[in-house]
């Protein structure tokens, strides 16, 4: 008797160890699953999948247009070859002015970004939280942002003059409203169990904002931030070429312009370049992981 007894309790044994190394496999499976594999891509694959693409669109870009040059679609002053940009290129960085008309336009879009930065997320986070403000302004904001940054120049010149006050002046315009709604939608978006988690554990207020809204919103706060500055490059040319002063130094807007007034289409076309060229860097440079970062700490982003 004493010996099944014995056998029952070495097989309950037993079975409760299978249990128990079940149950570690699958807690080691499911922490292998939650797991984010990150490690380092060779150079080879950055280049072949990051690099290759668009250098290789670049160069199709310039295929084509030097094929439409050598086939004489249209006068050449209005189409000229590659080359011809390339030596006004040349040109402005023999003479020294390239880089300065580049630093003229880009100081200037970037400190108006971070003045619209710093009022659209306060302004987005009191119109996302507060009914009353969102019932007043919402509609302003949504109406502004639909508003091309273009229509402000001529009352911006009137009632501040031409000089760089008036230029952030069309920025803060264009920005603010697309920096703001960002916020004010990914707000939106937070699960209210986040809401109500942290106001058990006693976050709320500012608190509240800081801890738990503002990095649960921060995917689509990121894309009103990427929208803000599109339109804080797109307000900047508009002013730099309708209010182009010799007081205002020359960028980007006032290089195009002189352009037209010269009808200088190698001019006019290095610097519609040179413009795309700023919006692809800023986004490749500071947008770019800043998403990349949003991903990785969701667990979005498997390589790295």
């Amino acid at each position: 008797m004493a010996s099944t007894d014995t056998t029952t309790k070495a097989s309950a044994g037993s079975a409760a160890a299978g249990k128990a190394d079940d149950l570690a496999g699958l807690e080691a499976g499911l922490d292998a699953l939650d797991a984010v594999q990150v490690r380092r891509t060779p150079v080879r694959e950055v280049l072949l999948r990051k690099v290759l693409p668009p250098v290789t669109a670049v160069l199709l870009v310039l295929v084509v247009w030097q094929l439409l040059v050598t086939a004489q679609v249209t006068d050449e002053f209005k189409l000229p070859p590659p080359s011809a940009v390339w030596d006004s290129v040349s040109t402005m960085w023999l003479e020294g002015t390239l880089l300065d008309v580049l630093w003229t336009s880009v100081s200037r879009a970037l400190l108006g970004f971070l003045m619209a930065l710093a009022i659209g997320t306060p302004l987005g986070l009191l119109v996302a939280r507060v009914k009353f403000v969102r019932a007043a302004i919402g509609p302003i904001l949504s109406g502004l942002q639909s508003l091309p940054s273009v229509a402000w120049v001529a009352p911006a010149v009137l009632w501040i003059g031409l000089n760089d006050q008036m230029m952030y002046t069309v920025i803060l315009l264009g920005a603010v409203p697309s920096i703001a709604n960002g916020l004010v939608a990914g707000v939106d978006q937070v699960p209210p169990l986040f809401l109500r988690a942290g106001r058990t554990l006693g976050a709320t207020g500012l608190r509240g904002a800081w801890h738990i809204v503002m990095p649960a919103a921060l995917p689509g706060y990121l894309a009103g931030l990427k929208q803000g500055w599109a339109f804080s490059w797109r307000s900047l040319m508009a002013a730099e070429i309708i209010a182009s002063s010799p007081e205002l130094g020359l960028g980007l807007g006032q290089l195009l312009e002189n352009g037209r007034n010269n009808i200088d289409m190698p001019g006019i076309f290095l610097a519609i370049i040179l413009i795309l060229l700023v919006g692809i860097a800023i986004d490749l440079l500071i947008f770019s992981p800043l998403e990349r970062a949003v991903l990785r700490s969701r667990g979005l982003l498997v390589k790295s």
